[in-house]
């Protein structure tokens, strides 16, 4: 790169270097935000929906929601199971209102509380995208979300072969991550801030510096993996705690980043160099490994972290769509009181 070209990367924001080299994403239920930092693609979980459906200017979409529901429903259904239908339902209006922004992708996540039933997963996604294409959303701008349990990626392997698209989540581990590949699913997210999160809780220590980060080295590791053996199942780094952590994994397939860190991201100049690179992957001297239920469960239960942040994820998304449940009972409840004369 000559000096000149260097002095107009210093010039440049580093978001708009990093959307030179890696597709950036908005992890986010936040509508406003994803005007704002205009991604590519955006995705939700349990939490953030929850998060945005209590914020008023979405109320909207969530009286929308309920109203919808209830018409669905016997006229003598009580509020409970009014809330319950709208409930499976609010992910895909938030998700189809996001697609009116962005020009990709959107991740909608099945009931965290399917994790462990392929068969609950399976009907549940076909659910989603059905309601998608009603709505006229092709299922090529659909990422499912899936936990990355064996029972999830098995259930994702399925789906990817009847043409829907998953995005494996709470994903810790590189057993975790050779199943997803060998089961061709569209893409991962391994989660860099939580694996930060267990090993500082666990070490005693504060800080790590970027490069020492092991969420960094996990989802690095991860990336030289598929490039050397060459699968197509892309990478999206998630969970970031701090914008080094993103620098660091600057030429990863994706990164879906929180308004939080896009805000100082697009605000500092500098020049990025790209970290990860496929050429870079190909001359490393890395072990193929074969992946079956067997191995899975035995490098699962080795990996203390993995072991621990996976139950622990599915736990959060699962009280998260519990408030979700209840905030929308409570919302009912406000609408069918008489207007106050």
């Amino acid at each position: 790169m000559s000096n000149m070209a260097k002095l107009e990367k210093k010039r440049m924001s580093l978001l708009s270097q990093l959307k030179e080299m890696t597709v950036v994403v908005a992890d986010t239920g936040d509508i406003g935000a994803i005007e704002e930092f205009k991604p590519q693609d955006t995705t939700t979980n349990p939490s953030l929906i929850t998060a945005a459906a209590g914020l008023p200017q979405y109320q909207s979409i969530v009286d929308e929601t309920l109203q919808q529901a209830r018409d669905k429903m016997d006229k003598d259904a009580v509020d409970k199971d009014v809330a319950m239908e709208a409930f499976k339902h609010l992910a895909v209006a938030f998700g189809k209102r996001i697609l009116e922004i962005v020009p990709g992708r959107v991740s909608t996540e099945v009931d965290a509380r399917l994790s462990y039933d392929t068969e609950g997963t399976l009907a549940s996604a076909r659910d989603l995208i059905a309601e998608y294409e009603e709505a006229g959303v092709s299922r090529d701008r659909i990422l499912i979300k899936i936990a990355s349990t064996w029972e999830g990626i098995k259930a994702a392997e399925i789906l990817e072969q009847e043409g829907i698209h998953c995005n494996l989540t709470l994903l810790f581990g590189l057993h975790q991550a050779v199943a997803c590949a060998e089961a061709n699913v569209t893409l991962i997210s391994p989660f860099v801030g939580r694996i930060l999160d267990w090993y500082k809780k666990d070490s005693g220590r504060d800080s790590y510096p970027p490069s020492e980060d092991p969420g960094v080295q996990s989802v690095t590791e991860i990336y030289n993996y598929y490039k050397k053996f060459g699968y197509k199942t892309e990478i999206m780094g998630a969970s970031f705690r701090n914008i080094d952590e993103i620098k660091e994994l600057a030429g990863c397939d994706l990164l879906t980043i929180s308004p939080k860190l896009l805000e100082p991201l697009a605000e500092t100049d500098g020049e990025l160099p790209r970290k990860l690179c496929p050429e870079n992957a190909k001359d490393l001297d890395i072990e193929k490994l074969s992946m079956d239920k067997e191995i899975f469960d035995k490098m699962h239960a080795a990996d203390r972290m993995a072991n621990e942040k996976l139950s622990e994820g599915i736990e959060g998304f699962t009280k998260a769509l519990e408030e979700l449940e209840q905030l929308l009972a409570d919302r009912l409840t406000q609408l069918n009181q008489p207007a106050a004369v």
